[in-house]
């Protein structure tokens, strides 16, 4: 059939999209430095050797008396001061 006016429109078949991906790439260098350091260490002892000697003594205090227990001598014995 016919129409004097145009073709019948249908409604439109819809299809799935498809989906398209465009990549760009860009290229980047990222330098990595990895330093190394080597300490030489000398090693220098000083050992302090502490010594404490003691030595040890006696003492003996001896004290001597003269007691003269009578009447006074009229000659005092030799050495003695009048």
């Amino acid at each position: 059939m016919y129409s004097h006016c145009g073709p019948t429109v249908l409604p439109a078949v819809v299809h799935p999209t498809k989906c398209c991906v465009n990549n760009t790439y860009q290229k980047f260098i990222v330098p990595h430095i990895h330093p190394s350091h080597t300490t030489n260490v000398n090693h220098t002892l000083y050992q302090h050797q502490h010594y404490f000697p003691h030595t040890e003594s006696a003492v003996s205090d001896v004290k001597s008396q003269h007691l003269l227990c009578g009447p006074r001598p009229k000659c005092p014995p030799y050495g003695w001061g009048r």
